[in-house]
């Protein structure tokens, strides 16, 4: 890992979530995702304001890239970002996930919802979201 953040490879594979080609940012975040399984990695992320840049890609039209954003932010939870990582919006974009066709990604949002949420968020998430069709707009991504 010492070779990797020596090259600046974190801040590489964060740099490419603000590519406009599809490719770049699915694979930035599939780096991402994979690092941030190590903790010197994840807090090199965690210090380049990593969680809003991840947390962005949930509204990408790719499932792949959508799942390594979920997989991703609940690696980066921490006692410290945990607050961050369940903010009303993104609880409320897991419940409409959790709704998808897709089991990959309904079962992986359900994940999240359990592991990095109290009950208490998820039900105050649940209710912010009655009468509402979508969950702060976000299109559920394409396989």
């Amino acid at each position: 890992m010492e070779y990797l953040q020596e090259l600046q490879v974190p801040d590489l594979f964060l740099d490419m979530l603000a590519e406009e080609n599809e490719n770049f940012v699915e694979f930035g975040m599939g780096g991402l995702c994979n690092l941030s399984m190590d903790p010197e990695c994840r807090d090199v992320i965690l210090q380049s304001d990593g969680i809003s840049l991840v947390t962005n890609c949930l509204s990408n039209g790719r499932e792949e890239t959508v799942l390594s954003t979920i997989t991703t932010l609940m690696n980066l939870a921490t006692p410290t970002t945990r607050s961050k990582i369940s903010e009303p919006g993104i609880l409320q974009c897991m419940l409409r996930f959790s709704l998808a066709e897709s089991p990959r990604l309904r079962n992986l949002a359900a994940v999240f919802l359990q592991d990095c949420c109290s009950e208490e968020q998820v039900r105050q998430a649940q209710q912010q979201m009655q009468g509402l069709q979508t969950a702060i707009g976000i299109p559920l991504p394409k396989k």
